[in-house]
């Protein structure tokens, strides 16, 4: 385990329950966070799809701007082409 990599979560419907930002363990201090990404996927503490959805179309519009121009040029060339 890369203890400078390692963070951690907390998943609770109790939203104000005091928690520490820190673990410390083995002298390692490990940070909590809100969210983060996991095999491609955003999880959040409270557990919402809203982050997930908003990430999954962000990908999608920059993955077709990307591409536009080659779709276009081959509209082109398959319908005025010779």
């Amino acid at each position: 385990m890369n203890a400078d990599k390692t963070k951690y979560m907390v998943m609770s419907r109790d939203q104000n329950a005091a928690r520490s930002h820190y673990i410390k363990m083995n002298n390692n201090s490990f940070e909590r966070v809100e969210e983060f990404k996991y095999l491609g996927i955003i999880l959040t503490n409270q557990n919402s799809v809203q982050e997930e959805i908003k990430s999954t179309f962000k990908s999608g519009n920059a993955c077709y701007h990307l591409v536009k121009k080659f779709f276009v040029f081959q509209f082109v060339i398959q319908n005025y082409g010779d």
